[in-house]
Parts: C-alpha cells; structure tokens; sequence
C-alpha cells in the first residue's frame, strides 16, 4: 500500500529541521517541531526515524565514542500522555529534575582526570571539543580519589551534562542571538573556541567506563539522589531534584514550575521524570523506557481565575470561568470551560485562583489545574434556583440543572435546538427568544404558523426579511429521523445517538415509539440511564410531535435502505468550498450512506478541507485508520469517481492523491 503523502512531506520536514538544529541554526521552535512529530507518528507510529538518533553537524571536529549512551527521549505534551506513560511503568515514586533546553556533552574522566569532551553525534559517536569546554563554567578538571559515596577508585568514566548559556548572559553579551539555546550551540562549536567561557555545563548523570569497552551501566549508588549528590560533592553544577509520588503530584509539580521558570536563571522546556532506581539496561536503549521528557506547550498558559459566568442551556447551568488574557496557541483567551460543579470541587477552585489554562488541537480552552489560592480568594457561588421558573436546583455533581420539566426554560430550548438542528439560519436566536418572550411561538408546532405579516410588525424586520425567514423554515420540510428526534433536545439525544437506534431497526418514528426502555437499554452504548432518559423524554414531547407531523410542515424522510453509498458513513469537519454541511450529509443520505458527527471505529470517511491538520479529529482518523479525504475526494466518491468504501491509507485522500493511489 503506497505510503500517505502527508507522512513523507512530514519525514522530510522533520530531517531538515533536525539537521538545522544539530548545525546550530534552528529555523522553527521546539513546539512547531513536536507538532510535525507528532503527527507523523499518528500516520506512521512504526517509523524508522522514531528510533533513529540523529547526528549533529561535524565542523571538522574529530570523532570519539561516548562511554554513555547518549540516546533520546520519549516525550509528553501534556498530562494525559504523561498519565498514559506513567501507568506503565513498575513504580510510582518519580525523580523529577529540569529538562535544561540546551546541548547534550559528556565530560570523559581518566583516573579522576578531565580528558576529553564529546558532543552527542549520533548517540554512539560524537565531536571531541575538548579544548573548548576546558573553558566552560562547571567543567571540573580533577576529581577526587573516591569513585562513588563508598568507594576508594579513582573514578574512570563519563559524566553527562547540558551545556547552556544562561540568560543573563545572553542579554549582557549577545543580545543578538534568538535565545540562549542557538547561542549556545553556536560557540560550543567553534574552532577557535572563543566564547566558550561564557557556557555553563550542569550535569545529571555518571557512570563508569573506558574508551572502545561496550557500556556497562556498572553503578556504586543506590539510586539517582546519590548519584546527583556525588556529583555535587566533586564540584559540578547538577540539575535540581524533587520527588513526587504519583502521577498527579508530577503534574501538580510542572504547573508549579511552569508559573515559576521565568525567575529560573536558564532556559528549560519540560521536566525529566524517571523513576529513582538505576537501570543500566534501561539506559543502553537508543530510547530508554523509564524515563520521559514532560515537556511544556505554547498550548498552556499560568493565568488569574476571576470571575466564573453560570451559562443556561435549556436545564443545565454550566459553568464559564473569566480569566486574565493569556496567549495560548496563537490567540487570547479570556474565558475558559469549567464543565460542571464537580470540576470546582474536585480543584479547589476559587475566585482569585491562580491556575493553569490550556487549549489542545480543537477543545476550547480549559482549566486544567490550580497552582494556588492565596489568601483573598473566595468561594465561587452557584445559583440555587432556576431563574425562569424559581425551582430549586439540582447539583448532582457532573451537572446542575432545573428539575421542572414545565420550565419555560425548556420549551425555548427545544425551540432553538430544533432550528439549530436544521441548520435555519435566518431564524437567529435573538429573534426567537422575541416570539418566545411575546407569547406567540411556546412549541416547535408554533414555529410553522407564523406569517410574514406577523414577522414583518416586528420591529427592525420589514417584509423582505420576514419573507426570507419563512422560505428558509419552510425549506427544511423534510429531514432524516436522526434530525427529527434531536431537534426535540432530549438529554443525550444526538443525531449520532438516534443513529444508532436506526441502525439497530428502530428505523420509523413509530418504531422507536413502540420501543420499550428494557429494547432500547440492550442497543449499543445506550444502556440503562439513557435509555430511561429517552423513553421519558419521548414520552414528555410525543404530543409535540405528533402534531407537528400532523399539520403537514414537515415529514420525515423515509429511510433509505438502499443505494451507491449504502453502509458507508462520513464524517464532516472544518468548512466546505462548494456546499454547506447540512447539504453535504443531505446528498450522502439520498445516496444511502450516513453521516456522523464524530469519528469512530467503522467510519468509512472523514471529509475536511485541511487533511494536513493536526485536529483532533484528523488525529482520531490516522489512529483508527479511517481514510481522510478532501472536498474534491468527497465530489469524486458522490459522482462515482472513486468507489465507496474502497480501501485507502490513512492519511489525506484528495484530488492530487487519486492518480498516484490508482483511485
């Protein structure tokens, strides 16, 4: 099977920009190049480039092998990677250390004496500067006689370290350079080794060993605080240490450190986290498993809670958290989802809490943890009663909601979900809540008896715009039964949802009415508590539509069980050139096919303009293997151009790909 486009463009991308960065001049950030990382290993997990180490630029230096294996890390974006990773491993209990955002070296020691220096090459062979980091703060030239906390050896091996050049510095000496990372490079590597005596090295990590014998991972310490504590007591600079127990403490940590980095005096991007026994098995890997780098995101941002907005949808009050304007991916945000009262509690959050906010591929902003409440914080109050019916509320924890099913709250909900859920888009909310506040539409039913001379006495509507409201609610006069029963705004009743139902034979209005609670519990991902929720709701709107089927506006669409596209679902994300949408999925309907609103296992399609995007959806599709195609694919598999449900990768599938796929 030809490979997706998209991957080799990323391979190639991911080459070029490792060997800039090994050269010393990186022309993207660490963040933009953990995106293209990331992406090729959702198309192509089992990449050679996953286990290779890279070489650096020569400059003519000459070679030396390492006495450490100087391999690389694997790394996590954000908790719930490092979550996944932490779960995996045989021990709870984590040594966590700076990840120092600079160049990897290891000083070689012979008897106790500095002998030479060797950058990280290709993890097995690298460039002897040994002249040049002579020169640099912390590189210490004799060691004492005592190889490890116990031993009597003078000590013959490698210490490995990160050379950086510290911010001030930088901003004392050359200012012109982007940051300390490229200055660093830049003077390490230079021939007359000028400059070098302003690069610190600060190290983490020893172990023994001679020149042309295979690494041993022989150790004295017992563990990693007595390995960093030798290397302080012989004189070098070592990286800070802290223990967390659990995989929340590590998380809790890095938010406290990401708040805190700017008065660090270097640059770090992430944590190190490993677990506190040496394994020298471990450390032989090209990619050890026991240890990660956390690293930090231009998606996550240290910011004020200062106010939280309780947000009304239909019963539900959800709340919106205000926060001071932070930068996260590009834009500011200034308000962020709290999900529901369970969330507040379960953080301790407060008005006045100083908090991590993040925003990853397409979930809007988020709190995701607190770094402290100081002493003027106070509690985040919640409304106890519905503000249009005055019932008491119920928090059940993961929702906070109006119990009355008489709320007029309700009724106005139903009213702009049904017109959400046919995509009317001239019937605005502004509007509807005018008809629903003046008395005139209360039901879904009402909707279908305005006239354009009732539009047209509102004020700021004139008959034009009332005549071109009505033609676009009359136009929706036939939908599927998944729009039908969704537009009712049942609790957890989706489009998707109804889908499913149809899809185990529930495919008529009448059907599903029949059904019993004890036959819908036995359909897939419905269960018990959906399955009451929907036979009670249906039970709650039945009279509402029924009448409003009887009055002829509008029909369902008789199921089709037939056609080209038969048994094969799409998914829409992102904006189409030649159509809207709901026309999209209306077209693959007609045709047999369905359309979905989310990516599962069994998709036979996920349409977007943008294949190349890092979405969350375009990741779930590489993940589960579902073909991505473009708006022309999606045109050539409508017009028969290229068959439904032929096999196709996982990566973007559109007019440039056909020819070279043969489809």
């Amino acid at each position: 099977m030809a490979r997706p486009k998209r991957a080799r463009e990323l391979e190639r991308l991911i080459k070029r920009h490792q060997e800039r960065y090994y050269a010393g001049e990186p022309e993207i950030s660490d963040a933009e190049f953990d995106l293209l990382w990331d992406e090729l290993k959702s198309l192509e997990p089992e990449n050679d480039i996953f286990s290779q180490i890279n070489s650096e630029s020569t400059d003519g230096f000459a070679k030396e092998y390492h006495l450490i294996p100087m391999g690389s890390q694997e790394k996590a974006a954000n908790p719930e990677e490092f979550g996944a990773w932490a779960a995996k491993m045989p021990f709870d209990e984590f040594i966590v250390q700076h990840k120092l955002d600079g160049a990897s070296l290891e000083l070689q020691y012979e008897r106790g004496r500095f002998s030479r220096a060797v950058t990280r090459g290709d993890g097995r062979i690298g460039d002897d500067i040994t002249a040049n980091a002579a020169r640099m703060r912390g590189v210490v030239p004799e060691l004492s006689g005592e190889w490890g906390p116990s031993g009597t050896r003078p000590f013959s091996g490698g210490v490995r370290g990160e050379v950086i050049m510290t911010r001030k510095t930088r901003l004392e000496r050359y200012p012109d350079k982007a940051n300390c990372r490229n200055a660093a490079n830049g003077l390490m590597k230079r021939k007359d080794g000028t400059g070098s005596e302003d690069l610190d090295v600060i190290c983490y990590d020893a172990a023994p060993g001679v020149p042309g014998s295979p690494f041993t991972g022989e150790s004295p310490f017992a563990d990693e605080y007595e390995k960093i504590a030798w290397l302080a007591a012989q004189g070098f600079e070592v990286v800070p240490s802290v223990t967390c127990r659990g995989a929340q403490a590590v998380v809790d940590y890095r938010a406290r450190v990401m708040d805190e980095r700017d008065g660090l005096p270097y640059d770090i991007d992430g944590l190190v986290v490993k677990g506190r026994e040496i394994d020298p098995a471990d450390l032989a890997r090209s990619r050890p498993e026991k240890q990660i780098a956390f690293k930090f995101s231009l998606e996550e941002a240290i910011t004020v809670l200062r106010e939280v907005e309780w947000s009304e949808s239909g019963a539900t009050y959800t709340p919106i958290a205000k926060i001071d304007a932070v930068k996260l991916a590009g834009t500011t945000v200034q308000r962020a989802n709290l999900a529901n009262p369970n969330v507040i509690r379960s953080m301790n959050l407060m008005v006045g809490s100083r908090v991590v906010v993040v925003k990853r591929g397409e979930i809007i902003p988020k709190i995701e943890a607190l770094l402290e409440n100081p002493p003027d914080a106070r509690p985040i109050e919640r409304p106890v009663s519905c503000a249009a019916c005055g019932t008491e509320l119920v928090d059940e924890g993961s929702r906070l909601y109006c119990p009355n099913e008489e709320c007029p709250k309700l009724a106005h909900h139903r009213i702009e979900k049904w017109v959400g859920v046919l995509d009317v888009r001239d019937l605005g909310v502004g509007l509807i809540k005018r008809l629903f506040d003046s008395g005139r539409v209360r039901s879904i039913p009402d909707l279908y008896t305005l006239t354009v001379d009732e539009l047209a006495s509102l004020d700021r509507m004139g008959e034009t715009s009332a005549a071109k409201v009505l033609k676009s609610l009359r136009s929706r006069s036939e939908v599927s039964l998944e729009q039908f029963v969704a537009g009712f705004d049942i609790e957890g009743i989706g489009e998707t949802m109804v889908e499913k139902l149809v899809g185990a034979g529930y495919a008529t209005l009448d059907s599903l009415l029949a059904a019993g609670e004890d036959e819908i519990a036995g359909v897939y991902q419905f269960g018990e508590t959906m399955a009451r929720a929907l036979r009670l709701g249906l039970d709650r709107v039945r009279p509402e539509m029924e009448a409003l089927l009887a009055s002829g506006a509008v029909r369902i669409r008789p199921p089709v069980s037939s056609g080209p596209l038969a048994g094969v679902s799409f998914c829409f994300t992102g904006e189409l050139a030649s159509m809207k949408r709901p026309e999209a999925e209306a077209r693959v309907k007609a045709l047999g096919g369905s359309a979905k609103s989310s990516v599962v296992k069994g998709l036979g399609y996920l349409v977007t303009n943008d294949p190349a995007s890092g979405s969350a959806k375009n990741k779930r599709a590489r993940e589960l293997g579902v073909p991505i195609i473009d708006e022309a694919g999606f045109l050539a598999v409508l017009e028969g151009r290229l068959p439904a449900g032929k096999p196709a990768p996982s990566g973007a599938v559109g007019a440039s790909d056909q020819m070279e796929l043969g489809i």
